[in-house]
């Protein structure tokens, strides 16, 4: 059962996986199966505030000791899927990732050398022994990547106003196969249409989304969610934020070798996320 709490953690974004029970091997299957009839299950908020909550122990703890038995339940078509949370994979990932994303002194001081060192000795022992091991989910603090819009349709959007206690919602649905479809129309037209140096970041991300996508199951369902970002937009900007569409309108545009209005879809795209990554660092 998820632990309940008033804290609000605003800055992450997510793309998962939905599998459905199928997908996974016994004894795994059935305890997905039970799990998912449970009365109560946790949010996305309860998965960061946990995650965050091991950071607080001197010296701390940036990968779970244990991986959790939680998971993100839905239904497609009457059948369950589920999304595994694997917080200690994902607490791995992030960690190789932080030396691109701050200051070596702050690093040092957030978390300590050591530490670091010590977790990244455990994870290579672990992946030894899961040499096929991914995760179910990545995620995006302070902005939504805009390779991630490229998997959906602006028809897939799904948005709710912030309505008595519950929070505002901003999210996508697609079948993986649609996904799969867009990211391979994207990367052609990208590779047709624009030179090495222009695209090739976008092109790279795009690989790698691709390549991630085919570890899963065909019938899976994949989501983008604004997850806490949600918390920290103004309700006019989240309404009027059609960024698939944007994407859509981009790549249609470069097909059509209209560079201007390609160029036009992209500069809506940087300025939107531009002023969401500047809340990063308001007070």
């Amino acid at each position: 059962m998820a632990q309940e709490s008033s804290v609000i953690v605003p800055y992450v974004s997510y793309v998962r996986v939905y599998e459905p029970l199928a997908a996974f091997p016994e004894p795994e299957r059935g305890h997905w199966a039970r799990y998912a009839k449970r009365e109560r299950l946790p949010t996305a908020q309860d998965e960061l505030r946990r995650s965050l909550a091991d950071l607080l122990p001197t010296p701390p703890v940036p990968v779970p000791v244990h991986e959790s038995g939680d998971a993100f339940v839905t239904e497609v078509d009457g059948v369950v899927c589920v999304c595994p949370w694997r917080t200690r994979l994902r607490g791995w990932l992030a960690l190789e990732e932080l030396p691109d994303l701050f200051p070596e002194p702050l690093l040092d001081a957030a978390l300590p050398p050591l530490v670091r060192r010590q977790a990244a000795a455990d994870y290579e022992r672990w992946l030894e022994r899961n040499p096929d091991a991914r995760p179910w989910i990545r995620s995006s603090a302070w902005h939504v990547p805009l390779r991630w819009f490229a998997l959906f349709a602006d028809e897939e959007r799904e948005y709710a106003k912030a309505e008595g206690e519950s929070a505002p919602v901003l999210r996508y649905r697609t079948p993986m196969a649609q996904a799969r479809r867009r990211v391979a129309r994207t990367l052609k037209a990208l590779r047709e249409h624009l030179d090495a140096e222009a695209g090739g970041p976008l092109v790279d991300g795009l690989v790698d989304v691709g390549r991630w996508l085919e570890e899963f199951h065909p019938r899976s369902l994949v989501e983008l969610d604004y997850g806490g970002l949600v918390y920290v937009l103004p309700e006019e900007h989240l309404a009027e934020d059609r960024s698939a569409a944007d994407v859509a309108e981009g790549i249609a545009a470069l097909r059509a070798g209209d560079g201007a209005a390609a160029g036009e879809a992209y500069g809506r795209l940087t300025e939107r996320w531009r002023v969401v990554r500047e809340r990063q660092f308001a007070n």
